[in-house]
Protein backbone atom coordinates (compact mmCIF):
# COMPACT_ATOMS: atom_id res chain seq x y z
CA UNK A 1 0.00 0.00 0.00
CA UNK A 2 1.25 3.51 -0.78
CA UNK A 3 1.88 6.35 1.66
CA UNK A 4 -1.00 7.80 3.72
CA UNK A 5 -3.28 10.27 1.99
CA UNK A 6 -4.95 10.85 5.38
CA UNK A 7 -3.35 10.84 8.81
CA UNK A 8 -5.34 11.82 11.89
CA UNK A 9 -3.68 12.05 15.29
CA UNK A 10 -5.44 12.59 18.66
CA UNK A 11 -8.32 14.33 16.90
CA UNK A 12 -11.02 15.84 19.12
CA UNK A 13 -14.12 17.83 18.23
CA UNK A 14 -16.35 19.63 20.72
CA UNK A 15 -19.51 21.57 20.02
CA UNK A 16 -20.41 24.48 22.26
CA UNK A 17 -23.77 24.19 24.01
CA UNK A 18 -25.56 26.16 26.71
CA UNK A 19 -24.23 23.63 29.21
CA UNK A 20 -20.65 23.90 27.94
CA UNK A 21 -18.53 21.92 25.44
CA UNK A 22 -20.09 18.69 24.17
CA UNK A 23 -17.48 16.19 22.92
CA UNK A 24 -18.35 14.56 19.58
CA UNK A 25 -14.96 13.08 18.63
CA UNK A 26 -12.55 11.86 21.30
CA UNK A 27 -8.87 11.24 20.57
CA UNK A 28 -9.39 9.69 17.16
CA UNK A 29 -6.30 8.18 15.50
CA UNK A 30 -6.40 6.71 12.00
CA UNK A 31 -4.27 6.52 8.87
CA UNK A 32 -5.65 5.83 5.39
CA UNK A 33 -3.31 5.01 2.53
CA UNK A 34 -3.76 6.24 -1.02
CA UNK A 35 -5.81 3.71 -2.97
CA UNK A 36 -7.75 2.31 -0.01
CA UNK A 37 -11.51 1.74 0.03
CA UNK A 38 -12.83 2.44 3.52
CA UNK A 39 -16.31 2.39 5.05
CA UNK A 40 -16.91 4.64 8.06
CA UNK A 41 -19.69 3.12 10.13
CA UNK A 42 -21.56 3.73 13.35
CA UNK A 43 -25.00 4.49 14.76
CA UNK A 44 -26.59 7.93 14.65
CA UNK A 45 -24.68 10.28 16.97
CA UNK A 46 -21.50 8.21 16.93
CA UNK A 47 -19.43 10.98 15.32
CA UNK A 48 -18.99 9.48 11.87
CA UNK A 49 -20.54 12.38 9.94
CA UNK A 50 -18.59 14.96 11.95
CA UNK A 51 -15.44 12.99 11.18
CA UNK A 52 -16.28 12.98 7.47
CA UNK A 53 -16.84 16.75 7.52
CA UNK A 54 -13.39 17.22 9.04
CA UNK A 55 -11.82 14.93 6.44
CA UNK A 56 -13.47 17.03 3.73
CA UNK A 57 -12.15 20.28 5.24
CA UNK A 58 -15.75 21.39 5.80
CA UNK A 59 -15.23 21.57 9.57
CA UNK A 60 -12.26 22.00 11.90
CA UNK A 61 -11.25 19.85 14.87
CA UNK A 62 -11.04 21.34 18.34
CA UNK A 63 -7.64 19.75 18.84
CA UNK A 64 -5.35 17.16 17.32
CA UNK A 65 -3.72 16.99 13.89
CA UNK A 66 -5.13 16.24 10.45
CA UNK A 67 -2.68 15.78 7.57
CA UNK A 68 -4.24 15.49 4.10
CA UNK A 69 -2.06 14.56 1.15
CA UNK A 70 1.05 15.65 3.12
CA UNK A 71 -0.53 19.02 4.06
CA UNK A 72 -1.19 19.81 7.76
CA UNK A 73 -4.72 21.15 7.34
CA UNK A 74 -4.52 23.52 10.33
CA UNK A 75 -1.77 25.46 8.55
CA UNK A 76 -3.80 26.11 5.39
CA UNK A 77 -5.61 29.39 4.77
CA UNK A 78 -9.15 29.63 3.35
CA UNK A 79 -7.94 29.86 -0.26
CA UNK A 80 -5.71 26.80 0.12
CA UNK A 81 -8.56 24.86 1.75
CA UNK A 82 -10.88 25.80 -1.10
CA UNK A 83 -8.28 24.63 -3.61
CA UNK A 84 -7.94 21.27 -1.84
CA UNK A 85 -11.72 20.82 -1.73
CA UNK A 86 -11.90 21.57 -5.45
CA UNK A 87 -8.89 19.61 -6.68
CA UNK A 88 -7.94 16.86 -4.22
CA UNK A 89 -11.38 15.79 -2.98
CA UNK A 90 -14.53 14.78 -4.82
CA UNK A 91 -17.73 14.90 -2.74
CA UNK A 92 -20.78 12.68 -3.19
CA UNK A 93 -23.80 13.31 -0.97
CA UNK A 94 -27.02 11.43 -0.22
CA UNK A 95 -29.16 14.21 -1.71
CA UNK A 96 -27.34 14.44 -5.09
CA UNK A 97 -27.30 18.30 -4.93
CA UNK A 98 -27.76 18.76 -8.67
CA UNK A 99 -28.75 22.11 -10.17
CA UNK A 100 -32.34 21.67 -11.29
CA UNK A 101 -32.12 24.32 -14.05
CA UNK A 102 -28.93 22.96 -15.61
CA UNK A 103 -28.68 19.95 -17.89
CA UNK A 104 -26.63 16.88 -17.01
CA UNK A 105 -23.56 18.00 -18.94
CA UNK A 106 -23.46 21.37 -17.17
CA UNK A 107 -24.06 19.77 -13.78
CA UNK A 108 -21.02 17.56 -14.24
CA UNK A 109 -18.89 20.44 -15.52
CA UNK A 110 -19.81 22.81 -12.67
CA UNK A 111 -16.57 22.47 -10.62
CA UNK A 112 -14.59 23.43 -13.74
CA UNK A 113 -16.61 26.64 -14.00
CA UNK A 114 -15.34 27.60 -10.55
CA UNK A 115 -11.82 26.66 -11.63
CA UNK A 116 -12.08 29.02 -14.65
CA UNK A 117 -11.70 26.24 -17.22
CA UNK A 118 -12.60 27.02 -20.83
CA UNK A 119 -16.15 25.97 -21.74
CA UNK A 120 -15.06 23.68 -24.59
CA UNK A 121 -12.58 21.87 -22.36
CA UNK A 122 -15.01 21.39 -19.49
CA UNK A 123 -17.73 20.06 -21.80
CA UNK A 124 -15.27 17.63 -23.39
CA UNK A 125 -14.29 16.29 -19.98
CA UNK A 126 -17.92 16.17 -18.86
CA UNK A 127 -18.90 14.13 -21.93
CA UNK A 128 -16.19 11.58 -21.16
CA UNK A 129 -17.56 11.20 -17.64
CA UNK A 130 -21.14 10.94 -18.88
CA UNK A 131 -20.02 7.93 -20.90
CA UNK A 132 -18.14 6.54 -17.89
CA UNK A 133 -21.25 6.52 -15.71
CA UNK A 134 -23.42 5.08 -18.49
CA UNK A 135 -25.42 8.19 -19.40
CA UNK A 136 -23.60 9.36 -22.50
CA UNK A 137 -26.83 9.56 -24.52
CA UNK A 138 -28.41 12.17 -22.24
CA UNK A 139 -26.19 15.29 -22.07
CA UNK A 140 -29.11 17.69 -22.60
CA UNK A 141 -31.51 15.99 -20.18
CA UNK A 142 -32.50 17.76 -16.97
CA UNK A 143 -32.13 16.18 -13.51
CA UNK A 144 -35.91 15.79 -13.10
CA UNK A 145 -36.01 13.68 -16.27
CA UNK A 146 -33.85 10.86 -14.89
CA UNK A 147 -34.13 8.43 -11.97
CA UNK A 148 -32.59 8.81 -8.53
CA UNK A 149 -29.89 6.28 -9.34
CA UNK A 150 -29.02 8.12 -12.53
CA UNK A 151 -28.90 11.39 -10.60
CA UNK A 152 -26.41 9.85 -8.20
CA UNK A 153 -24.31 8.72 -11.17
CA UNK A 154 -24.27 12.33 -12.37
CA UNK A 155 -23.21 13.43 -8.87
CA UNK A 156 -20.36 10.92 -8.97
CA UNK A 157 -19.31 12.13 -12.42
CA UNK A 158 -19.30 15.70 -11.09
CA UNK A 159 -17.09 14.56 -8.19
CA UNK A 160 -14.63 13.11 -10.72
CA UNK A 161 -14.41 16.11 -13.07
CA UNK A 162 -11.33 17.60 -11.37
CA UNK A 163 -9.63 14.18 -11.27
CA UNK A 164 -9.44 13.99 -7.46
CA UNK A 165 -7.25 11.57 -5.56
CA UNK A 166 -9.92 11.09 -2.92
CA UNK A 167 -13.71 10.65 -3.00
CA UNK A 168 -15.74 11.22 0.17
CA UNK A 169 -19.26 9.81 -0.06
CA UNK A 170 -21.77 10.48 2.73
CA UNK A 171 -24.60 7.90 2.70
CA UNK A 172 -24.41 7.79 -1.13
CA UNK A 173 -27.13 5.13 -1.43
CA UNK A 174 -29.43 6.43 1.31
CA UNK A 175 -32.15 7.53 -1.13
CA UNK A 176 -31.88 4.56 -3.50
CA UNK A 177 -33.48 1.15 -3.78
CA UNK A 178 -31.39 -1.96 -3.20
CA UNK A 179 -30.71 -2.78 -6.86
CA UNK A 180 -29.70 0.77 -7.71
CA UNK A 181 -27.54 0.88 -4.58
CA UNK A 182 -25.67 -2.18 -5.81
CA UNK A 183 -25.08 -0.48 -9.17
CA UNK A 184 -23.66 2.60 -7.45
CA UNK A 185 -21.41 0.49 -5.24
CA UNK A 186 -20.06 -1.34 -8.30
CA UNK A 187 -19.20 2.04 -9.79
CA UNK A 188 -17.29 2.99 -6.63
CA UNK A 189 -15.41 -0.32 -6.81
CA UNK A 190 -14.41 0.40 -10.41
CA UNK A 191 -13.15 3.86 -9.42
CA UNK A 192 -11.15 2.35 -6.58
CA UNK A 193 -9.61 -0.17 -9.00
CA UNK A 194 -8.43 2.83 -11.02
CA UNK A 195 -6.50 4.05 -7.96
CA UNK A 196 -8.88 6.58 -6.42
CA UNK A 197 -9.13 6.48 -2.64
CA UNK A 198 -12.78 5.93 -1.63
CA UNK A 199 -14.21 6.70 1.82
CA UNK A 200 -17.93 6.18 2.37
CA UNK A 201 -20.04 6.92 5.44
CA UNK A 202 -22.85 4.42 5.87
CA UNK A 203 -24.93 2.81 8.60
CA UNK A 204 -25.79 -0.14 6.35
CA UNK A 205 -23.70 -3.29 6.77
CA UNK A 206 -24.42 -4.54 3.24
CA UNK A 207 -23.14 -1.28 1.75
CA UNK A 208 -20.07 -1.28 4.00
CA UNK A 209 -19.28 -4.84 2.90
CA UNK A 210 -18.25 -3.49 -0.51
CA UNK A 211 -15.32 -1.65 1.08
CA UNK A 212 -12.04 -3.36 1.82
CA UNK A 213 -11.71 -1.86 5.30
CA UNK A 214 -14.27 -0.90 7.92
CA UNK A 215 -13.81 1.74 10.60
CA UNK A 216 -16.60 1.79 13.18
CA UNK A 217 -17.35 4.71 15.50
CA UNK A 218 -19.21 4.57 18.79
CA UNK A 219 -19.66 7.52 21.14
CA UNK A 220 -17.00 9.54 19.34
CA UNK A 221 -14.30 6.89 19.38
CA UNK A 222 -13.06 4.29 16.91
CA UNK A 223 -14.00 0.90 18.33
CA UNK A 224 -13.21 -1.25 15.29
CA UNK A 225 -10.72 -0.83 12.44
CA UNK A 226 -10.00 -3.89 10.33
CA UNK A 227 -10.38 -5.42 6.87
CA UNK A 228 -14.00 -5.91 5.85
CA UNK A 229 -13.51 -9.67 6.10
CA UNK A 230 -13.02 -9.19 9.85
CA UNK A 231 -16.17 -7.10 10.40
CA UNK A 232 -17.74 -7.60 13.84
CA UNK A 233 -21.13 -9.20 14.20
CA UNK A 234 -24.13 -6.96 14.88
CA UNK A 235 -24.11 -7.94 18.54
CA UNK A 236 -20.37 -7.27 18.88
CA UNK A 237 -20.73 -3.91 17.15
CA UNK A 238 -23.54 -2.83 19.47
CA UNK A 239 -21.59 -3.77 22.63
CA UNK A 240 -18.13 -2.55 21.50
Amino acid sequence: MSSPIIRVTDLCKDYETALGPFPVLKNVNVSISAGEYVAIMGPSGSGKSTFMNILGCLDKPTSGEYVLDCHPVAELDSNQLAQIRNQTIGFVFQGFNLLTRSNLLDNIALPLVYAGTDKKVRHERARVLLEKVGLGKYPASMPNQISGGQQQRIAIARALINRPRLILADEPTGNLDSKTSEDIMRLFAELNEEGITIIIVTHEADIASHARRQVRFLDGRIVHDAPATEAPSRAEAETA
